[in-house]
């Protein structure tokens, strides 16, 4: 249903509008789809984090997740029924996860530290982790979306090691490990994805 609004939409803005390529199209019909599948998301996600009574850890989810995953990338499903559940799992799943987990200290420094080195191991090798429908080809773009997700997930996790509250410590390591795992080789695979550098930096 989406895709048939967002057709309609890019067909009436095609013959509005002078001089647009077959390209130029795909990008308009792209961003529209993009736009307007966010939407019902934001509301669905919104409605389950209140039957949930997770409102807050929610939102904290997202302050956390977002900012890496806006500079690191990582892949993206191709239905909008597959984007609301990965969505929902990962800004409400993880929260659940993260306040239901009880370890001490000493194994949260331990997973912090294996985070660490997971996430920045995963960031060297593959971010920006781009698709082929939103390629990142530009060198100085590349290293400028790296060199933040460094800085992201190293603040994030120095902040874990010193909050006092656990459940947002286990939430920001959880954060960090599932949005690495969506840069990966493995999980483009899984998903059907390919990286937009492979795809168009060779050309």
């Amino acid at each position: 249903m989406i895709e048939a609004i967002c057709n309609s939409l890019t067909k009436k803005i095609i013959e509005s509008v002078d001089e647009v390529d077959e390209s130029k199209a795909d990008e308009i019909n792209y961003g529209l789809q993009l736009l307007i599948g966010e939407v019902p998301k934001f509301f669905i996600t919104l409605i389950l984090a209140i039957l949930f009574h997770m409102v807050g850890l929610t939102l904290i989810s997202f302050l956390i997740i977002l900012p890496y995953r806006t500079f690191s990338g990582g892949f993206h499903l191709h239905t909008h029924l597959g984007c609301i559940i990965v969505t929902n799992l990962l800004y409400i799943g993880t929260p659940y996860l993260a306040s239901i987990i009880n370890i001490s200290d000493e194994v949260r420094y331990i997973a912090i530290a294996f985070t660490f080195i997971f996430s920045f191991w995963m960031i060297n090798k593959y971010a920006p982790a781009d698709t082929e429908n939103v390629p990142i080809l530009q060198k100085k773009e590349r290293r400028k979306r790296k060199i933040w997700s460094f800085v992201i997930a190293g603040i994030e996790l120095i902040i874990a090691i010193f909050i006092p509250y656990k459940v947002i410590s286990n939430l920001i390591i959880l954060g960090i490990i599932f949005q690495t795992c969506t840069l990966t080789k493995t999980a483009y695979k899984i998903t059907k994805n390919k990286y937009g550098y492979e795809v168009y930096g060779s050309n």
